[in-house]
């Protein structure tokens, strides 16, 4: 495979963009190794999701699109960032139990430590910010099934 592959993506701020985002980056991931039914590829859009649902929700109209970029370095490190034109970075939210937000930014970040990866935020010289994860890019040799377990 290619040293540095990459590829990206410009979405209007609004809720079915986060569909079109997951299905973007998954079909990607898949054409540069990635099988759909694995783990790495469930934990890859879960990420996905709560990337581009803070971008669209938390950005107030203040960002008319977000970007998705996907960088894989020589097969070892895996990068995907939502940059949106809104400046005010993410904020950790009291999770109180009647809360149904909140947690996005929690998850991702359990989710990136999980596979052994990190969460970044990081301003953009135009004034926004871009959010990103970094994982180690681990292609199993057999899928995974529904049940977890790999196939023969």
């Amino acid at each position: 495979m290619a040293d540095h592959l990459e590829a990206s993506v410009t979405l209007p701020s609004e809720p079915a963009s986060v569909s079109a985002a997951r299905t973007y980056v998954l079909s990607t991931l898949a054409e540069w190794g990635l099988p759909p039914t694995t783990e790495t590829a469930e934990t890859v859009r879960l990420i996905v999701s709560e990337l581009t649902t803070n971008a669209v929700q938390h950005t107030f109209g203040q960002s008319p699109t977000f970007t998705v970029d996907i960088e894989l370095d020589r097969d070892e490190q895996l990068r995907i960032g939502v940059t949106d034109s809104h400046p005010r970075f993410p904020k950790r939210l009291p999770a109180a139990v009647q809360q149904d937000n909140g947690r996005g930014m929690v998850i991702i970040r359990w989710l990136a430590a999980e596979c052994g990866g990190r969460l970044r935020v990081r301003p953009t010289r135009e004034g926004g910010k871009t959010v990103s994860i970094e994982l180690p890019w681990t292609v199993p040799a057999q899928p995974v099934t529904a049940a977890g377990q790999q196939e023969p």
